[in-house]
């Protein structure tokens, strides 16, 4: 098929992950960032979350990234309300019980300084006698709201939630809203990770 498209997109914030909303109050969705026919985001960001999108054509490698079975990492930037502790990174890092399911072990760490991203619109509320603070955390998984879920569990709230890597892909040189396709050898190195050499 030669006509296989493959695009990271950096979804603003209070965008539906999707290209049409028929609810009487229609929200923004992905067409007003990107008019490509029948492309598709492999796996979903929240409403009220933001970050990196990969959108394809390609059921199979679509299906390969989403399929719970075949594992692939996805990174983000995670700001909470309070400091988290040792503990409560150590929880996050072995797995963590939410409504019965118990997470995959994650890679958890307490960032040392904000990271360098453009202001959120609107911005999030700030309690004067609450700190917040910044994580990375990097999941094998990606069940409804699970980022969100995970932090509250362990006692520090989500309050912004930025996606910036799915496997090697990132959100370098992409502003809010802004598209690319991948490289030959960004999609090269993504199909040799999640597709088994007979389908490459």
């Amino acid at each position: 098929m030669s006509d296989r498209q493959y695009i990271l997109l950096y979804k603003p914030y209070g965008v539906l992950c999707q290209f049409t909303d028929d609810s009487i109050s229609p929200r923004p969705t992905l067409r007003e960032y990107l008019d490509i026919p029948e492309v598709y985001s492999v796996g979903r960001l929240d409403f009220d979350s933001e970050g990196l999108l990969l959108l394809t054509n390609d059921g199979v490698l679509k299906h390969r990234l989403i399929d719970p079975q075949f594992e692939h990492s996805r990174t983000y930037w995670v700001q909470v309300e309070g400091i988290p502790t040792a503990e409560a990174l150590q929880k996050l890092q072995h797995g963590v019980t939410i409504q019965g399911y118990r997470t995959k072990p994650a890679i958890a760490k307490l960032l040392d300084t904000e990271p360098a991203l453009p202001p959120r619109d609107p911005p999030i509320r700030f309690r004067a006698h609450i700190p917040t603070a910044w994580l990375e955390l990097t999941l094998t998984e990606g069940k409804n709201r699970q980022v969100r879920k995970m932090t509250a569990s362990v006692g520090f709230p989500t309050l912004r939630l930025v996606r910036i890597a799915i496997a090697h892909l990132n959100l370098a040189n992409l502003g809010v809203g802004e598209w690319r396709r991948l490289t030959d050898g960004e999609l090269k190195e993504l199909r040799a990770k999640v597709l088994p050499r007979r389908l490459r």
